[in-house]
């Protein structure tokens, strides 16, 4: 893929509900006007709904492209997913500057050796890993034992402690003690904000050599990609699995599916799960739902070609329940069948 100079590239990581995809919007309504940029997006389900919030939130942004790698780690199985939907997304778009936002349960550590190897060496300029983290979480044994939650803070070059506003005193110096005498993270970099509010300057720090041995870093319109799960042409299509000790189940449905807003609100307000995201249309216009730490949030946006939703637990019977509440929501009752097509 001929390019005429090597693509600063952006890795940003994080636990599942600590904001990534908030903060790559950010990112996106500050960056140079003249710039093309791209994004990876990787989710931990089947649906993917990242793709969509993006894409509704920018329908007008100019030089955006967006492309979505849904089911998992996209660093498994080679990287051989990973690298195909990379290949595409830089050879359509061609872009100034490139951001990959891996699952919150994924590997960042084989993201960035994918990243480094010697395919990409001519093609990616590798700089600053960002990872958002909750301070808070730093109280709660479930993360601190989590293999993933752990190697997200260690290969960070910039280390984000989003969502800072919520803090208590000593969440900050409890996040500070723990990077520094437990995980002994090389990253000397720690940033307080709120509200995914990344500053462009953090993107071009370069990555650390001792992470990457392998790599040496040296008209426009809105694009978006088809996902991999299609919007069904009647009823609704139903995609669960289960890795990293987390259930995911996600639903997409008819485009022609109106829910009812309030209904929805209620519902998912009461649904109990570690990660919740869904983007509907309503009898209120297109709502994203996001919902992490038993807090739902809803983003008016512009548009959405279906409606889809993705709950994650760890608890596999805490969502038996959900596709029969949802369907009751809605303004149609008719099932698609996966396994009859």
């Amino acid at each position: 893929m001929p390019i005429s100079k090597p693509i600063p590239t952006n890795v940003i990581t994080g636990f599942l509900g600590v904001g990534k995809t908030t903060a790559i919007l950010h990112l996106l309504k500050h960056k140079p006007e003249t710039e093309r940029w791209a994004v990876l997006v990787n989710e931990f389900g089947e649906v993917g709904i990242d793709g969509s919030v993006l894409e509704g939130h920018e329908s007008g942004q100019q030089g955006v492209f967006i492309r979505e790698v849904p089911g998992g780690c996209m660093c498994c199985a080679a990287g051989l997913p990973m690298q195909v939907a990379l290949n595409m997304l830089i050879a359509r778009a061609k872009p100034d500057r490139l951001l990959i936002e891996p699952t919150g349960l994924g590997h960042p550590k084989e993201v960035l050796e994918v990243l480094g190897s010697e395919h990409y060496r001519e093609i990616l300029d590798l700089r600053a890993t960002i990872t958002l983290v909750d301070a808070r979480k730093i109280h709660d044994a479930r993360y601190l034992n989590h293999a993933t939650f752990n190697q997200q803070l260690r290969v960070a070059d910039v280390i984000v402690a989003n969502k800072a506003e919520q803090y208590q005193p000593g969440d900050l110096p409890a996040l500070l003690d723990y990077l520094h005498k437990t995980l002994n993270a090389r990253s000397e970099s720690v940033f307080p904000v709120s509200r995914g509010a990344l500053e462009l300057g953090w993107l071009d720090t370069y990555a650390g050599d001792d992470r990457l041995p392998d790599h040496h870093a040296a008209p426009q319109q809105f694009f978006s990609f088809a996902k991999a799960v299609d919007t069904p042409t009647e009823g609704y299509l139903g995609v669960g699995k289960e890795s990293e000790g987390f259930y995911s189940q996600g639903w997409v449905f008819d485009a022609d599916w109106v829910f009812d807003a309030s209904r929805l609100h209620t519902l998912l307000s009461g649904a109990e799960a570690e990660r919740i995201k869904g983007v509907f249309k309503t009898d209120q216009g297109v709502i994203a739902y996001d919902k992490a730490d038993n807090v739902l949030s809803e983003t008016r946006l512009e548009m959405s070609p279906d409606s889809r939703l993705e709950c994650i637990s760890s608890d596999k019977h805490a969502l038996e329940y959900l596709e029969e509440a949802v369907i009751a929501c809605s303004n149609s009752r008719t099932h698609y069948d996966q396994d009859a097509h």
